[in-house]
């Protein structure tokens, strides 16, 4: 069973072929046997994973189920989850237990879905290889049978570790600059970041705001789109949801490519990548040219500024959004402390790591006074300046692709202490971000027995035909049936 995808496993619950009890002690028993060597999870609720698929399948036997009743998944220790632990990866939370649900785990509890815990991430979803993780680095599945341990990417590797191992079908990630499509990428799986706004952030716990977007890992494109029919959608709670009708994503995913028009930005086939890369994912483009697509070359004039811009803007935002943490409130406090202000600085000093704390003090800077202007300010201007570039190329096609990353994964602690060699693992995903529109990371091969993956990026709200376009390529090529050793 744990071979098989959420589709498939919808529906041997439909047909009575296994129960949701029955399924969910697979997949906890699979977990317990191989995450110790992963460390993908950080908790796991097997109790309440039992409870829940019980009652999944009363629904069934009612005939109230959904395609996600009794189906077992995982959240990023991101999103709020009443009653369980919520750390964000962060010995700032690590006994923080929200006393609500974020509005996406809301809407699976709600469609019958099992979670069966929460799973590891970069802390604060800071970081591109889960290796800033308060509660350990998770170990990218590839690799490990020649007694390697490389990064499963970040910040959403252990979502993208557990679903590549088949530990889970699927689990729930964010992406602030690439932490869906990267992890994804690097773990053989498929990813997906909708557009800013078409998934509800209430409670999911804050990075930088106008960057962060909720969104989904699963091996398959069509697994992608169930998960994306419950997510999706307009929420009163969240101020920068967006109100537009959602689609059925499942629905278009047969339609034929014939005429699609893939645009290949030239900056993104230039010095970052190496050879072997290229080459798969120039093979990966040719099988679209098979099911009918076109292909040209566009220009992305901006895109060498992206990473700049970035780590101005995500750090300045998440100086704002991490004062919250001060030890008054909720969360870590620092012990004897010996007035408010030894608290206050104690409480986030120890509270904090290495990598959370130089963002902070970055965006700290950059939105300071004399300073506002020359780098906050102008970095916004060029933001808009990558949105027009995007804007401009969706005039001339339907979509773009892309490497997602410019190599495979890597070992874990290679980058690790030199901070700017580790932000150009997003060189390609990041004025994504800056520009609000979706993309996803689909694989498209091996290099040197390590998982390469194919980014397609659209316009806004065109989740529906990326989908579309990852389904058909995948029944075409088997990268994403691929299973690590």
């Amino acid at each position: 069973m744990h071979n098989k995808s959420v589709a498939e496993l919808s529906r041997d619950l439909e047909s009575g072929k296994i129960s949701s009890v029955e399924l969910t002690r697979q997949f906890l028993g699979r977990l317990e046997k191989e995450d110790e060597q992963l460390n993908s999870f950080i908790t796991i609720t097997e109790e309440q994973a039992l409870a829940d698929a019980h009652a999944a399948d009363e629904q069934r036997a009612a005939g109230k189920a959904t395609p996600w009743t009794g189906v077992p998944f995982a959240h990023k220790d991101i999103f709020c989850t009443n009653g369980v632990a919520t750390t964000c990866g962060s010995k700032m939370l690590a006994n923080f237990v929200p006393p609500y649900d974020a509005t996406v785990t809301e809407n699976f509890r709600k469609a019958g879905a099992v979670c069966l815990g929460k799973t590891n991430m970069d802390e604060f979803a800071m970081g591109s290889s889960t290796e800033s993780s308060y509660f350990g680095a998770t170990a990218n599945p590839w690799g490990l049978s020649q007694g390697e341990k490389r990064v499963p990417g970040g910040s959403s590797g252990g979502s993208a570790a557990a679903v590549a191992a088949r530990l889970v079908p699927a689990a729930t990630a964010t992406d602030t600059g690439g932490s869906i499509r990267q992890p994804a990428a690097l773990c053989g799986v498929t990813g997906l970041k909708p557009t800013y706004g078409r998934v509800s952030r209430y409670g999911m716990i804050a990075f930088a705001s106008s960057l962060d977007q909720g969104g989904t890992m699963a091996r398959t494109a069509e697994d992608n789109a169930l998960m994306l029919n419950v997510m999706a959608g307009f929420d009163p709670k969240d101020s920068t949801s967006i109100d537009r009708d959602v689609p059925d994503y499942t629905a278009t995913l047969n339609e034929p490519l014939t005429g699609l028009r893939i645009g290949l930005p030239k900056e993104y086939f230039a010095g970052n990548l190496s050879a072997a890369m290229e080459e798969q994912v120039r093979g990966a483009i040719r099988e679209y040219e098979k099911l009918g697509a076109t292909v040209k070359e566009v220009s992305l004039p901006h895109a060498d500024l992206a990473i700049a811009a970035y780590y101005v803007i995500a750090p300045a935002e998440a100086s704002a959004n991490l004062s919250r943490f001060d030890g008054a409130r909720y969360g870590y406090r620092c012990e004897d402390p010996k007035d408010l202000l030894d608290m206050y600085t104690r409480t986030r000093a120890e509270g904090f790591g290495t990598e959370v704390k130089r963002r902070i003090l970055v965006g700290t800077y950059a939105l300071s006074a004399g300073y506002f202007d020359a780098y906050y300010l102008k970095a916004q201007k060029v933001r808009r300046l990558i949105q027009r570039d995007f804007i401009n190329a969706f005039k001339e096609v339907d979509v773009l692709m892309s490497p997602t990353t410019p190599s495979p994964a890597f070992i874990q602690g290679e980058k690790i202490s030199d901070p700017v060699t580790m932000y150009l693992e997003d060189v390609f995903t990041i004025a994504v971000n800056l520009a609000g529109i979706p993309a996803m990371s689909v694989p498209a091969g091996f290099v040197d027995g390590l998982p390469v993956g194919l980014q397609i990026i659209g316009d806004y709200f065109s989740e529906a035909r990326l989908l579309n376009a990852a389904h058909q390529f995948q029944q075409v090529t088997d990268w994403h049936q691929r299973e690590p050793q």
